[in-house]
């Protein structure tokens, strides 16, 4: 099966998988909250998958190889599987509270919620136009240079700052103030792998230690 293939039937695999996630705990399809964010995932997910399939198609080879079992290191193992069980916290807490009416979110809030969302998804679309070597995995590609344009001006690393808008987003946007509390395993996890990736940028990519110094946040401009 082609690079290509994985990917659109990952994605489909996926969003089902989520839509379990949601649906299944929540003990009801009539769940409006879940049906608006599968619709923001799937759709931003697909259109940023037909940009890398057309644009970037060795950016998408990278992406696919993924996850938890492909970090080569024991510590990022450890952390890609707290980061994945944090984020089906953050689904599955809500739609739990959501079958038991724990939480009462204005629908504001909910809006919001969408709104971090979708500006997670125009994050990880900004890195990946602006960064052909942003991997799903710590390493160096060859060829490899120090990105310092786009998102990469304002803070180290861009990609988890997206994903803070995600795990504060998808509680909210699901309607449950409780499913914030995934924050508790997910932020020292993102904190651990940002460190522990600079420590391997620094020793393995010319160029980055300078840029360090002139870029001076990591993850939120002005607090880290």
């Amino acid at each position: 099966m082609s690079v290509n293939a994985k990917a659109w039937l990952s994605l489909f695999v996926v969003t089902l998988v989520i839509g379990l996630l949601l649906f299944v705990p929540a003990g009801t399809v009539h769940y409006w909250q879940a049906c608006v964010y599968v619709s923001i995932y799937f759709t931003a997910s697909f259109s940023i998958l037909l940009y890398l399939a057309r644009r970037d198609p060795a950016l998408l080879r990278r992406r696919m190889r993924g996850g938890p079992t492909a970090e080569k290191s024991k510590p990022q193992r450890a952390i890609m599987l707290l980061a994945s069980l944090g984020f089906i916290a953050a689904m599955v807490v809500p739609a739990v509270d959501h079958r038991f009416g724990w939480s009462r979110v204005p629908i504001y809030a909910v809006i919001l919620g969408d709104i971090l969302t979708s500006l997670w998804f125009c994050m990880m679309f900004l890195v990946f136009r602006e960064n052909t070597f942003s991997a799903a995995t710590i390493q160096i590609a060859e060829g490899q240079t120090v990105i310092s344009t786009g998102p990469y001006a304002i803070v180290r690393h861009p990609m988890y700052a997206g994903g803070l808008f995600s795990f504060i987003g998808t509680p909210l946007a699901l309607g449950s103030w409780w499913g914030l509390l995934a924050l508790v395993v997910v932020l020292p996890a993102l904190i651990w792998r940002l460190l522990d990736e600079e420590r391997f940028l620094r020793g393995n990519l010319q160029g980055y230690t300078e840029y360090a110094e002139r870029v001076r946040y990591r993850l939120i401009p002005g607090v880290f």
